[in-house]
């Protein structure tokens, strides 16, 4: 039987553990690690520190934001990946290709990360770029939603093939929201009906697919006056309606348009009773003790299902898979010129 793992996620400072770090990582309540740029200058130092993560605690989930384009956390050592929407105007030209390629994206991606030493990437992102929303613009595969349900089905798919969990972001759509939600309280006023038709198609139909889920920090008023991550109403829809049955992960409760649920604490509090599995507190050390500090015995199933179960590939002898090298060459080149 899989051995359930604590509920917060947090970050460490720099690019080798602290003492006080190795001591809150070995607290049981801490479930996961979140690596930022900061800590992965490059592929050695960014292994290294993960070797000392999980020498502190072996069943640990290690994760990072590198979705492509701008948020690619790691980038030395590793392919340099294009934003989606690049792989979205690849789609206008050529479904077929681009759907191919897509998978081939997902897959080479999840591969890299495996072999860095990775659990989970917190990829890919669903929500539709309506040109409104600074937080998500070229994150999006498309303004189209059965466009982002196709190209994301296959970014999955590339994944999965590869052995690595999808993170689906940010439920149930950020993109039609012109605040960013990392800076400012967010709030959406469309109706339901409105969502229904437009921002939740990807996540309803590729909910069964997805391993973890990503609520926005968004407040949806004409449906609830919580943000959705701290929404019983959202996240209950989450399961029964949508069925999905993964982990449920808050956005950052660091951001600003989280703050309005209270303390670290109260913040974390109101993820986990909405439903969520794991809080991730980020950049903000005395709030992660806080919050680790506040749910002392708390454990959670679903997440340690998100280990990486294969063995890991080692990058150099990715090179020797034709896949990972023509894959390699056609997204560095859309890279450049982006």
């Amino acid at each position: 039987m899989t051995q359930p793992l604590g509920p917060v996620m947090l970050d460490v400072e720099g690019t080798r553990l602290r003492d006080e770090e190795r001591q809150l990582i070995s607290r049981a309540e801490v479930g996961g690690v979140l690596l930022f740029a900061r800590n992965t200058p490059d592929v050695a130092t960014t292994q290294r520190l993960i070797g000392q993560i999980r020498k502190c605690r072996p069943d640990i989930l290690v994760a990072i934001d590198q979705e492509g384009g701008r948020v690619q956390r790691l980038k030395e050592g590793v392919t340099q990946i294009p934003s989606m929407a690049t792989l979205g105007r690849q789609f206008a030209e050529s479904p077929e290709a681009a759907l191919t390629l897509t998978q081939d994206t997902g897959w080479l991606l999840g591969m890299e990360m495996a072999a860095c030493g990775f659990d989970v990437t917190f990829a890919p992102v669903l929500d539709l770029d309506d040109d409104q929303s600074p937080a998500i613009g070229s994150r999006s595969f498309s303004p189209d939603p059965e466009v982002v349900t196709a190209l994301a089905g296959a970014f999955i798919e590339g994944l999965h093939e590869a052995g690595m969990v999808a993170i689906g972001k940010h439920f149930p759509g950020h993109g039609g929201v012109r605040q960013d939600s990392h800076f400012d309280v967010a709030e959406d006023p469309r109706s339901l009906a409105e969502l229904r038709e437009h921002d939740l198609i990807p996540f309803a139909r590729l909910a069964g697919k997805l391993d973890g889920i990503m609520p926005a920090h968004v407040i949806y008023s004409a449906f609830d006056d919580r943000p959705a991550g701290f929404s019983p109403s959202w996240l209950g829809m989450l399961r029964e309606e949508l069925g999905f049955k993964g982990t449920i992960f808050s956005d950052d409760l660091t951001m600003a348009a989280a703050h309005a649920a209270g303390s670290p604490r109260e913040r974390a509090e109101a993820a986990w009773s909405a439903g969520c599995d794991m809080a991730v507190i980020c950049n903000a050390p005395d709030a992660a003790r806080e919050v680790v500090a506040a749910c002392e015995g708390r454990q959670a199933q679903r997440i340690a299902k998100l280990r990486y179960a294969r063995a890991r590939p080692s990058l150099e002898s990715l090179a020797a898979i034709s896949r990972w090298r023509r894959t390699h060459v056609r997204l560095e080149a859309l890279s450049e010129s982006e």
